[in-house]
């Protein structure tokens, strides 16, 4: 009898058939009522948003808005994020599909993985390794230690504030030694983190912005305009890029649906943690269904899952997460005597502000608040680097497995340090928000990449996962739109001058 199995792409093994396995299974609850979808299943995309809040929420979208405006803006966020959470699905349905995690469905796509392998994780480092969300979570750090902020043309200063930087990224890795599955305790991390950041920020903004400013906002979200005037080029690429997550680096969210057990990826493994997780094999290969009424059905709901994990929290988090904080900060930069605000400051403006207007006391708030918004960010990050490296060589080498007993744990954690090692170092190239700007309009050069291997993987699935007409137009556009914000900022890089300007 011939081996049941679906070869997808060149240069990696067939994945077998199996059942797709029920919810209900995945998550052992009997019943999938309101209260344990909420419970059991949503989750990946609240990892997506502790990161999301973050560099783009907390200081690029803050920056650009109180620097030029809600309209002509606004609008453009609001295309990004239905973008972004439309491409997370596309990548999603592979993974959910087949169990394989991106940054290894990859090496499915011609000529193969020698190209891809690297490739991939050329682009998440050139994306991710710069470490100013560490730098800038040490600023604020810095300033609620000191009581002042820290001058960052003063070298001792800022060595201090690269230090703590260091420093948090090390309490990063403890982090990730606790836990069943290191997706379980980040998930649990930033669902915390993301009510408490956006409970204060909400908070904050309903107490001092005037409701004519929050009519602006609504608007500019919803109504096209032209974009401001003099805009620059490069922080506007950066917070398109960076609304939601990170555009075409969305797909290293993903990971966390295999992690968590989202279909075929329950059959496939996960990373475990040092403390409280026990050995976990993950596969090197992928698995994926056979086509029968049953398993149709069965992605039918797996579908759904995801469409309300992406679109009910991923979505509305992303927007909620960029106009609150810039509403807030906006508001602040136009009050009599606000300081300009800028690049150098943006890491403590609004705690500057808020305790200049409304007492000291608001002040150590707000810089605490920031402080582990940019902290929680950089750990999410920091482990996501981690993850697809180690996800990348473990199927890439099939020796490592050999090597580690089936034991990811053995290789993920020497990663992890090396990793800290090197970001320490990067984080002494430039000032944290300047770092952040060039990341941001990296991950619009990853949407010209990723969304066209996606329509390609996606059309090779079994008929029920397979991609719709409408799928492929939908990526199409992710590339010309992200794509023409990275040209842009390509030619600023290089030449100076924008091809478009504003």
């Amino acid at each position: 009898m011939a081996k049941e199995e679906l070869q997808i792409g060149v240069s990696r093994p067939a994945l077998p058939l199996d059942d797709l396995p029920t919810p209900e299974e995945v998550f052992h609850a009997p019943v999938l009522d309101w209260k344990n979808v909420i419970k059991y299943v949503l989750g990946p995309s609240m990892i997506a948003l502790g990161v999301s809040i973050g560099s783009g929420e907390w200081l690029l979208g803050p920056l650009a808005f109180a620097k030029y405006g809600f309209m002509g803006i606004g609008w453009l966020i609001t295309i990004s994020a239905i973008l972004q959470t439309i491409y997370n699905i596309e990548v999603a349905r592979f993974t959910v599909a087949t169990g394989e995690v991106p940054s290894v469905a990859f090496m499915r796509l011609p000529p193969g993985k020698a190209l891809w392998v690297p490739l991939t994780l050329l682009i998440i480092y050139l994306g991710w390794i710069w470490g100013g969300w560490a730098s800038s979570a040490g600023q604020s750090l810095y300033a609620l230690l000191a009581g002042q902020p820290a001058n960052m043309k003063d070298p001792t200063q800022l060595e201090t504030v690269r230090i703590i930087g260091i420093g948090l990224m090390i309490l990063s890795f403890v982090m990730y030694m606790f836990g069943k599955k290191i997706e379980r305790t980040l998930e649990v991390f930033n669902t915390f983190a993301v009510w408490f950041v956006l409970g204060f920020v909400v908070v904050m903004a309903i107490a001092v912005v005037p409701l004519t400013k929050w009519g602006t906002a609504l608007a500019s979200a919803v109504i096209p305009a032209p974009i401001p005037q003099g805009m620059d080029i490069t922080l506007l690429g950066a917070i398109i890029g960076y609304t939601g997550f990170g555009a075409g680096f969305n797909f290293m969210l993903i990971n966390y649906y295999r992690d968590k057990g989202y279909g075929m990826g329950h059959r496939v493994g996960f990373i475990s943690g040092l403390i409280g997780g026990e050995k976990s094999e993950v596969k090197t290969s992928g698995v994926t269904f056979r086509e029968n009424e049953k398993n149709a059905q069965l992605w039918n709901r797996w579908w759904r899952f995801l469409q309300l994990d992406q679109w009910g929290v991923f979505f509305i988090g992303a927007l909620l997460g960029m106009f609150i904080p810039s509403l807030l900060v906006a508001h602040l930069a136009t009050s009599p005597g606000a300081a300009e605000a800028t690049t150098a400051n943006m890491p403590v403006y609004a705690a500057t502000e808020l305790g200049r207007l409304y007492g000291s006391w608001l002040f150590y708030l707000t810089l605490a608040v920031g402080a582990f918004t940019l902290f929680k960010t950089q750990a999410t990050i920091l482990e996501m680097l981690i993850r697809n490296t180690a996800d990348s060589a473990y199927s890439m080498f099939p020796q490592l497995h050999e090597w580690t007993g089936g034991d990811v744990r053995k290789f993920y954690y020497p990663v992890a340090l090396a990793f800290i090692i090197i970001i320490g170092i990067i984080i002494h190239l430039a000032l944290p928000t300047e770092l952040l700007k060039i990341s941001a309009n990296m991950a619009n050069f990853a949407a010209i990449i990723f969304p066209a291997a996606m329509i390609y993987l996606n059309s090779k699935l079994p008929k029920p996962a397979k991609a719709p007409w409408w799928s492929t137009v939908a990526l199409v556009i992710n590339i010309l739109f992200f794509g023409f914000f990275f040209i842009n900022f390509l030619s600023v890089f290089l030449t100076g001058n924008p091809l478009v300007k504003f």
